[in-house]
């Protein structure tokens, strides 16, 4: 049974599989799915609830949805998953503790995709890795990451080891990831950077507000270069006004890559 907890979880093969999938279902050539998706979301989740639910509906499959603390009450949950595997086909689940989707997971009674956790949201970096593929090569791309360690900067150093991208983060003392190449100057590292991804400050907004992206860093960053900040992102914040004005800023468009990656991972995990 396939699950898609992490990244790490993937090989190269596998994303090419998930990709290739979402190649069709973008072009409206995807296979239809049959079944029911139960969804675990809160109330504050937006554009990975809406593709999700959106895309599992395109695709055939009745999406049901609870709130995530649904699945926060003592009942194991190798009993709570054995009793939705009668009614459903897969769980697609965003909760804080990534323990609780292994938890799901091992029961073996449902596919299990992370929609995200506080540890990494694989399918937001499986989304802009497919979305940045339709016009470069990933093999070598050179992303940087400005913030701190967090689901998002997780998420993307478990992309770059299945994707062959070269991920750096800029961020200040204390705040790096382990395993990760670190340049901590801001100015410095934008000019080695093809990519330019931001996260929100979250309790770290004094010590990186320094590393805001302004226009000046995309005019001296190399020709080409795309600021794909995560949203929510807050102008003036992770990035400013004047740079999510300026023609590097990758657009709203470029997150519609996640309806068709959404359905190709629910569609991988099922096997279609």
């Amino acid at each position: 049974m396939r699950h898609l907890l992490s990244l790490e979880d993937l090989s190269p093969s596998d994303i090419d599989e998930i990709f290739a999938l979402a190649d069709a279902y973008a072009t409206g050539r995807g296979p239809a799915l049959d079944g029911a998706a139960v969804m675990f979301f809160p109330p504050s989740s937006l554009r990975t609830r809406v593709s999700f639910e959106r895309g599992a509906g395109l695709a055939g499959l009745q999406p049901i949805a609870f709130p995530p603390e649904t699945l926060d009450k003592p009942e194991a949950l190798e009993d709570v998953v054995g009793y939705l595997a009668q009614f459903a086909s897969l769980a697609v689940v965003r909760h804080p503790d990534l323990e609780v989707l292994r938890g799901l997971a091992v029961a073996e009674a449902l596919p299990v995709v992370n929609a995200m956790t506080n540890e990494n949201h694989p399918c937001e970096v499986l989304s802009d890795l497919y979305a940045l593929r339709a016009t470069r090569s990933l093999e070598g791309l050179r992303v940087l990451f400005v913030g701190a360690t967090g689901n998002i900067g997780r998420a993307w150093r478990e992309g770059a080891a299945v994707s062959g991208i070269r991920l750096t983060q800029c961020a200040p003392a204390g705040l790096e990831m382990a395993g990760v190449r670190q340049n901590p100057v801001l100015d410095e590292a934008v000019l080695e950077a093809d990519i330019i991804i931001t996260d929100g400050p979250g309790r770290h907004a004094e010590a990186l507000e320094p590393y805001r992206i302004e226009a000046r860093h995309l005019e001296a960053a190399p020709a080409g270069v795309v600021l794909a900040p995560c949203p929510p992102f807050v102008r003036d914040r992770e990035v400013s006004a004047e740079a999510i004005a300026h023609p590097a800023f990758a657009g709203y468009g470029f997150k519609r890559s996640l309806l068709p990656v959404q359905q190709a991972v629910m569609a991988w995990c099922l096997g279609a």
